[in-house]
């Protein structure tokens, strides 16, 4: 997927330490972050201020690498990298790893694939919007593009005699039948496109395997292609709320930020006009929201730091795409974040101001894996009580304190204090002390998922909370415990 984490494969260990608010994190995300700039378009901003409403959507990365279960593209790029790594009966040589990963085309056939079934499992568990990847970097597209054969609806994939094969078309429609934002992942890099990787020249690494300035006719070809393939998906399917571009070693020379690792091996300008396709898709989808990420500048409409969280709110729109698993893709026996990680994961960047963007990649069959289905489960039952304080939220200092932390409604009417429990099960403490910064607003306090009544009182700055002794022994509360604190 990746830019900042690149598709790696993450232990648990390692995926916990770089999401609880880890420092050296830090560096790649915040580099951009320092130029945000706010779109001036009132129809975007209003867009983006509901979005920021939504706070937890869904992320599905699905293509024919699925069919082996390995890294989305990344296995057919020539760079010595651990998720690079090729495997198999391929693996031996490149050209004929490629030409294998390419004929996956003329298998994929993704029979159990339900939409419905996705939607109705996202939104039990309160999610707002989805992001589907449409086209990733190895260029094969889950949308019926007239620019490419390359493409599930093609003649030579079995699915595309299914009358659900335009797959991007499908789950658009099915989500946003439920009211959910749409989001469509676009890779702006090409691997399969013949004017991105020439094959008068073996691809060297990630990027344009020439240099466009030296062959202008075959760079604006390129453009072309990226412009009429973002063009279709602006036009044909529906309303779409979010043009999310991944791949930012596409981008203007003038923006790479030496300072960034991954940004120094860029050596070329693969400038493909973002003025004229971002203008192109607003015509067509006024009020849309651009997200190409990591290229400071009016098209990051708002950031993405990827397997991270922020420790401390960013003072503009952002989102942390964070795996379910620890793949991005499918992969056989993955292993899946536990209801507990994953709701305090929300809460953790819902207090930082941010969102959540959850990502589950179905499998070849067009399914799920039966524990993601189980985790959205988990996650809907702790939103059905606690999920007031997350939507329409803001962050409100001091944020967190040891195992608090804090959101305040949108309306100014609340603030919400989450208690993250060690394990599944909450176990609240006798007192608890809320330092919130405006203590004496605070007119009744309660517990949400509880009819009890609670006591409380102001005491040197902070609301002190008794906690019942029966809540204490057993509230029967998940996760997280969320009490509220209300100004009127």
């Amino acid at each position: 997927m990746a830019i900042q984490m690149q598709g790696k494969r993450l232990t648990k260990a390692l995926i916990l330490s770089a999401l609880l608010f880890a420092g050296h994190a830090k560096a790649q995300v915040h580099e951009t972050s320092k130029k945000y700039e706010a779109p001036t378009d009132p129809a975007v901003q209003t867009k983006l201020t509901h979005w920021q409403d939504l706070k937890f959507g869904l992320f599905m990365h699905w293509g024919t690498y699925s069919q082996w279960g390995v890294v989305e593209s990344w296995s057919i790029c020539p760079e010595d990298e651990g998720w690079t790594q090729r495997k198999g009966p391929y693996s031996a040589t490149y050209n004929g790893y490629k030409q294998a990963y390419e004929n996956l085309q003329k298998s994929f056939n993704p029979v159990r694939f339900n939409p419905e079934k996705w939607v109705a499992a996202a939104k039990n568990a309160g999610m707002k919007y989805v992001v589907f990847t449409t086209k990733h970097h190895d260029g094969f597209a889950m949308f019926d593009t007239k620019q490419s054969d390359y493409k599930i609806t093609d003649s030579k994939s079995p699915f595309a005699t299914n009358p659900r094969a335009n797959v991007t078309k499908e789950i658009f429609n099915a989500f946003r039948k439920e009211n959910f934002m749409i989001g469509a992942y676009f890779s702006k890099p090409d691997w399969h496109s013949p004017d991105y990787w020439w094959p008068y020249f073996p691809p060297k690494d990630r990027n344009v395997n020439y240099d466009p300035a030296k062959y202008p006719e075959r760079w604006n070809k390129f453009k072309d292609f990226t412009y009429n393939q973002i063009q279709e998906l602006m036009t044909g399917y529906g309303s779409v709320d979010i043009l999310w571009l991944d791949g930012g070693w596409v981008r203007p020379k003038a923006t790479i930020d030496t300072a960034i690792d991954w940004q120094r091996g860029i050596k070329f300008n693969q400038d493909i006009d973002m003025p004229k396709i971002a203008a192109m898709a607003r015509k067509h989808q006024p009020g849309l929201i651009v997200v190409d990420r990591t290229v400071p500048g009016q098209y990051e409409n708002y950031t993405t730091p990827e397997q991270q969280v922020p420790n401390k709110p960013e003072g503009f729109p952002w989102e942390s795409c964070i795996t379910m698993g620890n793949s991005w893709s499918y992969v056989p026996g993955d292993h899946y974040k536990s209801t507990h990680d994953i709701v305090q994961l929300l809460v953790k960047i819902v207090s930082r101001g941010g969102n959540l963007l959850m990502n589950i990649g179905p499998g070849p069959d067009g399914d799920w894996d039966p524990e993601a289905y189980k985790r959205l489960a988990g996650i809907g039952a702790w939103m059905k009580i606690n999920g007031e304080g997350i939507y329409n939220s803001q962050a409100i200092a001091p944020y967190s304190e040891n195992n608090v932390f804090y959101t305040q409604a949108k309306n100014k009417s609340a603030v919400y204090a989450y208690v993250l429990g060690d394990k599944e099960d909450v176990k609240l403490p006798a007192t608890l002390e809320f330092k919130i910064s405006d203590p004496k607003k605070v007119k009744k306090v309660s517990l949400l998922g509880s009819s009890q009544k609670i006591q409380w009182q102001q005491q040197g700055g902070a609301v002190k909370v008794t906690v019942p002794s029966s809540l204490r022994d057993g509230s029967g509360l998940k996760q997280a415990a969320t009490f509220k604190l209300a100004y009127n």
